[in-house]
């Protein structure tokens, strides 16, 4: 299945880089299918200084089942680097499960639901890299997500604050406790969940996930 590129250079341009991005990106396509097919996707490229997160110079966003964004900021000290230490690489991994995602359940719309797609999909990357967790998967720890956790109330709500609970807008909650949060809920999940299906790591219902919260509180 095919992936289409699409390169939004009225920022500026990145002709110095396009050849290395590409590769990245197909790379990460090659290891996704060494675990599932891949989807049909098309990929926006777009170059936006200071839209992205400083650690890595880059940024993912998926819209839809066939559509993510990676945005990148040549500016930024870690833009290149993130281009040979395999940064770029998770980055699309963990849009691509979106994605997957998206095709089944959904990211979901309440806050429970989207922490348990954000930690699903930092596992779907650990599954394919056997990474480190990711700067914003343990910015807290389990002892201090514990002072964070949301209230019933609050993981049910559809009108939640996703800037303020993913990236600590506001400084009301402390920066990525959504994604700590969902990393360390996913882990727990899967401890209890031995030889669990790549199907199921992409399609499991966020409340069978979310049952894992009382190992946490």
């Amino acid at each position: 299945m095919q992936w289409t590129l699409h390169w939004l250079e009225a920022e500026g341009s990145l002709g110095a880089w396009r050849h290395a991005i590409e590769n990245e990106i197909l790379a990460t396509r090659e290891a996704i299918a060494d675990v599932l097919t891949p989807p049909r996707l098309d990929v926006l490229i777009q170059y936006l200084p200071g839209m992205v997160i400083p650690e890595i110079g880059w940024v993912g966003h998926a819209y839809r089942h066939s559509l993510f964004s990676l945005q990148c900021d040549p500016g930024n000290e870690n833009f290149e680097p993130s281009l040979s230490n395999g940064a770029v690489r998770r980055q699309v991994a963990h849009e691509v499960h979106h994605c997957l995602r998206m095709s089944g359940p959904g990211y979901g719309r309440t806050l429970g639901e989207a922490v348990v797609s954000e930690g699903l999909a930092g596992h779907f990357v650990r599954l394919l890299y056997d990474n480190s967790p990711e700067p914003w998967e343990c910015g807290l720890g389990e002892d201090e997500l514990k002072q964070h956790l949301p209230g019933r109330e609050d993981l049910h709500a559809t009108e939640y604050d996703h800037a303020a609970w993913f990236f600590g807008a506001g400084g009301r909650r402390p920066r990525w406790v959504g994604y700590s949060l969902g990393y360390v809920l996913v882990r727990h999940w899967l401890d209890n969940q031995p030889g669990i299906g790549i199907d199921t790591l992409i399609n499991v219902d966020a409340s069978t996930v979310l049952s894992a919260l009382k190992e946490i509180s």
